[in-house]
């Protein structure tokens, strides 16, 4: 059997590494914005070649806190991809923006500049690319295109630790960058946890205070904040994975090499990565109109797979009337064909090859 993840197998590299830190954090007696969550902030904003970082609970309440921090008019507009996870979406809702849905590039799954130009207005004050699947967005391009418009870059990396664009890491381009710990992420924890990156140190204190209750002294508050707070035990194992985290990126990219050299892309379309861009393979998918019968396929021979993601957000219950469901044909294309196939720290050669056995034996049957 070849599991698509399996996080116990994950972690158990890290076991006695990870026991160490909890005995340092249970010693210490501080576990809500402490020395690890102080450490961690430091270390990974420098491996992002950042100025500073901020922890917070989750990925969702990175990109919230963040959009509110910028303290944008009311109603204002957020460019955002239409084939994005929901919650990049009900972050812009949070914040009281109004999220305008562009279409994604049908090769690379991500913003271009092109489909932001479209659909920019008036109230349009900031643009938010995603980094889907690990795969980032070009963002020299956007970046000097915001700056001549004077538009807000909030970028979504909670795939992206550790890709690249131009040799710079994301993290170290946009004005917030915002990142989530979801355990199965590259740099995941063992249990939720977020972080914003930003190079603005006004900005970054605003943030501080609003993941403490909007508060940057005790029973002082300055905005309407929020309790969402990176917490001791989360940050300290956060900092073991972050040691690892480029052998982890590495050994990811090496089975992403043997999943291109191997599948053909007149049957299976990869996702394609721009010459200038470095993906981490977060999640490594292929598109097929096949695709529930290949799943099956391949789950009856022990191989599992998953869909990123199986509807599109303007699709789902939460966001019914908000958007007109006819203008995302390239989203819905992308959503009704994409499979991922197991790629993780817990897969070696072998599986990869077996994986890629198995597509070209259900491309023979299928004819």
């Amino acid at each position: 059997m070849i599991e698509y993840e399996n996080l116990k197998k994950l972690n158990e590299r890290f076991y006695t590494e990870y026991k160490d830190a909890f005995g340092k954090v249970l010693d210490s007696g501080r576990f809500i914005l402490g020395q690890e969550v102080d450490s961690f902030e430091k270390e990974f904003a420098n491996y992002c070649g950042a100025k500073y970082c901020i922890g917070v609970a989750n990925g969702l309440e990175a990109l919230t806190i963040a959009i509110k921090a910028f303290e944008f008019k009311e109603g204002s507009e957020i460019i955002v991809p239409s084939n994005t996870y929901i919650a990049t979406i009900l972050a812009v809702i949070h914040a009281g923006m109004v999220p305008v849905l562009t279409e994604p590039d049908i090769l690379t799954y991500n913003l271009t500049l092109e489909g932001i130009e479209k659909k920019i207005t008036s109230k349009t004050v900031a643009i938010l690319p995603v980094h889907l699947y690990g795969n980032p967005v070009y963002m020299s391009e956007i970046m000097q295109y915001a700056h001549d418009y004077n538009l807000k870059v909030i970028e979504d990396a909670a795939q992206a630790h550790g890709a690249e664009v131009d040799g710079h890491k994301i993290g170290s381009f946009g004005d917030a960058t915002c990142f989530s710990f979801y355990p199965t992420k590259n740099l995941g924890a063992l249990g939720d946890g977020g972080a914003i990156t930003t190079d603005d140190c006004e900005f970054a204190n605003r943030i501080r205070s609003y993941r403490n209750y909007g508060s940057s002294i005790r029973y002082k508050n300055d905005y309407i904040g929020y309790n969402s707070r990176l917490d001791e035990l989360q940050a300290a194992f956060l900092r073991i994975k972050l040691r690892h985290l480029d052998e982890i990126t590495n050994h990811k990219r090496y089975l992403a090499k043997i999943y291109h050299e191997n599948l053909d892309e007149t049957q299976y379309i990869m996702q394609h990565i721009r010459e200038e861009c470095k993906s981490v393979f977060h999640v490594f998918n292929i598109r097929t109109n096949k695709r529930d019968r290949l799943k099956e396929y391949l789950a009856q021979k022990g191989i599992y797979t998953d869909i990123h993601y199986p509807t599109s957000p303007i699709h789902q219950k939460a966001l019914k009337g908000m958007f007109n469901t006819e203008l995302t044909p390239i989203s819905d294309e992308i959503h009704k064909t994409i499979l991922s196939l197991p790629i993780s720290l817990i897969h070696n050669e072998s599986d990869i090859g077996d994986v890629c056995d198995a597509l070209k034996e259900f491309e023979n049957i299928e004819g």
